[in-house]
């Protein structure tokens, strides 16, 4: 495993902190340990890769403003290959060897259900990095997600309405068999049941898959007006290129919903104009308002470049520079890392963060939810800096947010 890490000690914040201030500062006390696993290699390694940029960047930030209480902030960060059997054992040693004082969760679900239990039988805040309802069953009483999302009612409610409300009437529900997409696609069947859909079409497929097009061709022969689809990045890409080679019919008014990484760049310029016409979730799209953001970006594209990483960044890395934002408030507000005192604040404080301000509710996922529901546009081929046009990505939902009207049917919209 030691090959595998990454440790970070802020090495440019502390270059600009030596110039301003007392070395002794950081030498008269240990540093405030941070620690988490990151996928950097594997099926979420690009989006997991962009992330560590934007954590690495607050570290470096709030080191060159003198630390946190005093103290250095040290980020050791290991790369849990994308798989799931991999992080218990990577937090056991962050707990256990590095001694870390505070724990981030790793991206994603289906790195993080795993760990749940321990960090909750060791007592010890977790802040959640992009998780679906992995606590819907521990409820652990100190985990606080970074995610804009809630639950699946909240998470598919544009989609599903915005299809309602252009003539669908029957739906197709696609899913990848692993925790997200299915708590993601159990939600969005719950949810359904009190409409007025007709379930036309319903399956998962094994996380495994590489072939999606005997589920499209079914899809397709299903005839739904609604196609809603939970799926993982190396996923997300397969299904598209399937649909462009199979055609799911003219019936289909809005297609998409949960396919996680068609908001990471490289996967955007590899379908370039197959993304036309889909309509799914998103956590940030240009044009949306949000205290510092642009400031941030032009900060960490600088970093990103030189790192050969998601130049545009939109998904994941603004709301993992915001983890930071929030513990830094949490621990100068406290004068404290203790995990309880910390979590207590978490509850009762509102976080202001880049991303806007933060609140949980009791199981610690977001309270004031943000996620838009947006569809791509005029989308064209190989090209990377349109995606920093607020005309590629038109939000459809929520009214605070909108840009624009759906599209449809998904055939129109695929010429748009």
């Amino acid at each position: 495993m030691d090959k595998m890490r990454r440790k970070v000690v802020g090495a440019a914040g502390a270059s600009v902190m030596a110039a301003s201030l007392p070395t002794q500062v950081f030498a008269q006390s240990a540093p405030i340990k941070i620690g988490m696993s990151m996928p950097q290699t594997g099926g979420l390694g690009g989006g997991g890769q962009a992330a560590l940029v934007a954590i690495r960047l607050w570290v470096d930030d709030v080191n060159a403003k003198g630390g946190l209480l005093g103290r250095k902030v040290e980020f050791v960060a290991y790369d849990d290959q994308s798989n799931p059997a991999n992080t218990p054992g990577i937090y056991a040693k962050l707990l256990d060897v590095d001694k870390v004082d505070l724990l981030i969760a790793p991206y994603a679900t289906v790195p993080t259900a795993p760990i749940m239990p321990l960090v909750k039988q060791r007592g010890k805040l977790l802040m959640g990095n992009f998780s679906f309802q992995v606590n819907a069953d521990v409820k652990h009483d100190m985990w606080f997600n970074n995610a804009p999302w809630n639950d699946a009612r909240g998470w598919s409610r544009g989609f599903i309405e915005s299809g309602i409300a252009a003539g669908g009437k029957s739906i197709a529900v696609v899913a990848s068999d692993q925790d997200f997409a299915q708590n993601l696609a159990d939600g969005v069947r719950a949810y359904i049941t009190n409409l007025k859909l007709n379930k036309v079409y319903d399956q998962n497929y094994p996380p495994t898959t590489k072939d999606f097009s005997t589920i499209i061709r079914a899809v397709r022969a299903s005839k739904a007006e609604i196609i809603f689809i939970a799926s993982y990045p190396p996923d997300s890409a397969g299904i598209v290129n399937a649909i462009h080679e199979i055609g799911v019919g003219e019936q289909v008014r809005i297609l998409g919903g949960g396919m996680v990484g068609l908001g990471f760049t490289p996967i955007m310029i590899n379908l370039g104009s197959k993304l036309n016409g889909i309509t799914n979730f998103n956590t940030y799209v240009p044009g949306m308002k949000m205290p510092g953001i642009e400031n941030f970006f032009r900060r960490y594209t600088e970093r990103a470049k030189a790192q050969k990483v998601d130049e545009l960044g939109f998904y994941l890395p603004p709301f993992n520079y915001a983890i930071g934002q929030m513990l830094e408030q949490a621990i100068n507000a406290t004068k404290s890392i203790d995990d309880r005192r910390l979590a207590d604040y978490f509850r009762k404080n509102e976080m202001q963060t880049i991303v806007g301000p933060v609140r949980f509710d009791a199981g610690g996922e977001r309270a004031n939810q943000r996620l838009i529901t947006a569809q791509f546009r005029g989308v064209k081929d190989k090209d990377q800096e349109q995606f920093r046009s607020p005309d590629r990505q038109i939000v459809i939902f929520p009214a605070s947010d909108k840009t624009g009207d759906l599209i449809h049917p998904y055939e129109k919209a695929q010429k748009s």
